[in-house]
């Protein structure tokens, strides 16, 4: 799936938000942006990992990135008058065995904070998530910064195979 412009303005629009929250209401509190980063963070790994794949969270990316692209889409062109050109990277990394485990591992942290991590607010989970896989395969800072991402789980997955296998 392709994602347009209007998706990825969407998605940093979410970021820019939740920076502005975390300075003007959480006091700048590290804690307070540890999980919509990790959470964005996740986004984006599982947009590389499952986006084009016949997978529950495959599915779920797929909609929330097709949903990413409508909304930017209408606010770029029905909003401001603007355009919205497809801006997919030429290519995805592909994730190895080991890094679909790491995926896995990291799916079942974050259904885990969300349902009795009561401290922290499932909106924010969402919206990080949301974001993450709106820009993940843009080909701008965000969609380059999600190579070392991929990269970083298919290593750990490596090490976790290797232990494991």
């Amino acid at each position: 799936m392709a994602v347009n412009l209007g998706g990825v303005a969407l998605g940093v629009a979410i970021v820019l938000v939740y920076l502005l929250r975390w300075v003007l209401k959480e006091k700048r509190q590290p804690a307070a942006l540890i999980p919509f980063v990790l959470a964005h963070l996740y986004g984006m790994l599982a947009a590389l990992a499952a986006l084009g794949t016949w997978s529950a969270l495959g599915a779920g990316t797929w909609v929330a990135l097709w949903a990413a692209n409508v909304a930017g889409y209408t606010a770029l062109v029905w909003g401001v008058g603007g355009s919205a050109p497809d801006v997919t990277r030429a290519h995805q990394l592909a994730l190895t065995p080991g890094g679909y485990v790491i995926v896995f591992l990291l799916t079942a942290v974050l259904l885990a904070l969300w349902k009795w991590a009561p401290r922290v607010p499932n909106a924010k989970l969402f919206a990080g998530v949301f974001s993450g896989i709106a820009v993940a395969l843009s080909g701008n800072v965000a969609g380059v910064a999600a190579v070392p991402l991929g990269s970083s789980a298919n290593m750990l997955g490596a090490l976790f195979t290797q232990a494991f296998a």
